[in-house]
This record gives C-alpha cells, sequence and structure tokens, in this order.
C-alpha cells in the first residue's frame, strides 16, 4: 500500500467534504458487499447490528488500538449497489459520510465522502480514511489488512490534511 495521501477538498450541496477515492478489479456488487455487510465489514474496519430496515445500525470499530465504543448510525440514504449515506454522533463528533460506487469494465470506482463539520479534525480524520480504506483495498485483494500500520499515515500525511483544513478554513 502507498502512504501517499488521496483526499482531497470538495464543496458538495451538502457542504465541504474530504473525499477518498479507491479502484477494485471486482464487480460493484462485491464492492458493495464489502462496505455493507456486517461479516464482510469486519475484515477491515467493524461491525454492525440491528435491522438497516429500522433506518439505523449499531456499528463497532474493530480495527482501533482502544476499543470504541459502539455508535448508532443513521442510514439517510441506501441505493444498493450505488450509494449509501449515513449519520452519526459520538464523542469524537458527528459524522455525515457517503459512499459512492459505479462501474465501469469490471473496474469499480468507490468515493468514500466525509462531510466536515469541524474543520479541526480533518487533519486526524483524514489519514484515517487512508489507513481504513488501505485495509478494504487489502481485504478485498487477498492481502492482510493487520498489516496496515496506521503509524505509517499520521503524523506522515499530517502536513497535506492541514493544507485541506486551510482551504476549507480560509486560513494560509
Amino acid at each position: 500500500m502507498s502512504t501517499t495521501p488521496t483526499g482531497r477538498h470538495e464543496r458538495r450541496d451538502t457542504g465541504d467534504v474530504v473525499a477518498f477515492t479507491r479502484t477494485f478489479r471486482a464487480p460493484i456488487d462485491d464492492v458493495w458487499a464489502a462496505v455493507t455487510e456486517s461479516d464482510r465489514l469486519a475484515r477491515w474496519i467493524g461491525t454492525w447490528t440491528g435491522n438497516p430496515a429500522d433506518g439505523f445500525v449499531t456499528f463497532e470499530m474493530n480495527a482501533e488500538e482502544e476499543p470504541m465504543p459502539p455508535a448508532r448510525y443513521d442510514v439517510r440514504e441506501c441505493v444498493p449497489p450505488h450509494r449509501l449515506v449515513v449519520y452519526s454522533v459520538d464523542d469524537f463528533g458527528s459524522w455525515l459520510l457517503t459512499v459512492d460506487l459505479s462501474e465501469t469494465d469490471g473496474v469499480t470506482t468507490l468515493v468514500l465522502g466525509q462531510v466536515i463539520d469541524d474543520p479541526a479534525m480533518i487533519e486526524n480524520t483524514g489519514p484515517g480514511w487512508e489507513y481504513y480504506l488501505d485495509r478494504l483495498v487489502a481485504a478485498e485483494t487477498g492481502a492482510d489488512p493487520d498489516a496496515i500500520d496506521f503509524d505509517d499515515y499520521y503524523p506522515a500525511q499530517r502536513e497535506h490534511y492541514l493544507a485541506i483544513t486551510r482551504a476549507v478554513t480560509g486560513t494560509s
């Protein structure tokens, strides 16, 4: 895995977003399963319990050094296998996340977007998403997600994400 930062600032209808792209030589349905099915999520980030038809699930991360408390994620939009939008509030802030998938010629592109609630969080959440998405790529390509080390992402990517923070806040 390359630890070169890929996150970028976008302005969307929902506000300022940090967006990340990954591509997979896999059908869209397979990548959709990797980001929506609890047992597939468990390989790279965490698990969920509950019934999404109720409009929410309880999500628990499993790739953190320190245990994280489970969090409720409201399902705001779900259009299989193309779009998922979830929202949560926890001790670290609010999380409005979008996952958009498209497939062309057997290659599926995933774009994860996080609406920026607190620009001060970007320097940490940017490298965090890079780490998790690289774990997803590892899980989907048969590599070992546990071989990916967060220390390779932070603080190495900090300056890239501080530049995004400056772009969002208009500071130099």
